[in-house]
């Protein structure tokens, strides 16, 4: 007697199954806070699962409270740390800390990727390492740790994440233009100009890019984005990072 086939999971089930998955203990022992599983649930449901199992709720509604929040206390922080700073420059350094950039920095120190439910498509397209998935995913548990425990007590986990950020915030903006910062970084340390290869797949409707960052054909960097401008600023930011880790670029080997 033949077996038949293994039935596909769909509807709130499929995303039941894709929570229960993975071990969120890690996530909320680095969080520092409990939340009930229904309302961390949501909050790592991204809209492509949602859409995929028949129009679920998902975590933009957390996400829109989460960004709120996140403003308030980084501002509040801000003006505490910096008494003699005009509002224009605090106001610099409170975007460049709540941009997608910055949030998918604290997402990536935490993890926060694995965690992410995901649907089929956007799971074999890279999400869970694309910026702005993993910006509004870190703004959702922003806004799920305040339903839950309420302003302060969210303050502090955010406060806490963006720790050193806060301390070393420019007016420049840490995440303002990565290409135009690397290649500062770069004149400073008189190498030449970095160079950018990009490709592209998928439908038209449905672009993914990727962009390679190389300088004197050592690579550096590697971004990814629904847009051609989004994995090039993701790569020079890596390029960025790495040039900090190099003490004698004339040692580091060419790559193949």
């Amino acid at each position: 007697m033949s077996r038949g086939k293994k039935r596909r999971v769909t509807g709130q089930e499929a995303v039941d199954q894709a929570f229960a998955a993975v071990d969120h203990t890690l996530l909320l022992d680095v969080l520092g806070v409990t939340l009930p599983e229904h309302v961390l649930k949501q909050a790592l449901t991204h809209r492509s699962i949602a859409n995929e199992n028949g129009n679920l709720p998902h975590n933009e509604r957390l996400e829109f409270l989460g960004d709120a929040v996140l403003g308030l206390s980084v501002a509040g922080s801000l003006f505490e740390l910096h008494p003699e700073s005009p509002e224009s420059v605090i106001s610099k350094m409170r975007a460049s800390l709540v941009s997608r950039y910055g949030l998918s920095d604290i997402a990536r120190e935490i993890n926060l990727g694995n965690h992410i439910l995901l649907g089929i498509g956007e799971e074999s397209m890279g999400g869970r390492d694309r910026v702005s998935i993993l910006a509004d995913t870190m703004e959702a548990i922003f806004g799920a740790i305040y339903l839950e425990h309420g302003f302060h007590t969210t303050r502090d986990v955010i406060l806490r994440l963006y720790g050193e950020k806060l301390k070393t915030a420019s007016a420049q903006g840490i995440n303002a233009d990565w290409k135009t910062s690397l290649q500062e970084r770069l004149a400073e340390r008189g190498l030449p100009m970095a160079t950018y290869e990009t490709t592209s797949s998928g439908p038209d409707h449905q672009r993914h890019f990727t962009a390679i960052v190389s300088v004197q054909g050592r690579v550096l960097g590697k971004g990814e984005g629904t847009a051609k401008k989004l994995a090039e600023q993701q790569g020079a930011h890596q390029a960025y990072l790495a040039l900090q880790d190099i003490v004698d670029w004339e040692a580091q080997p060419k790559d193949a």
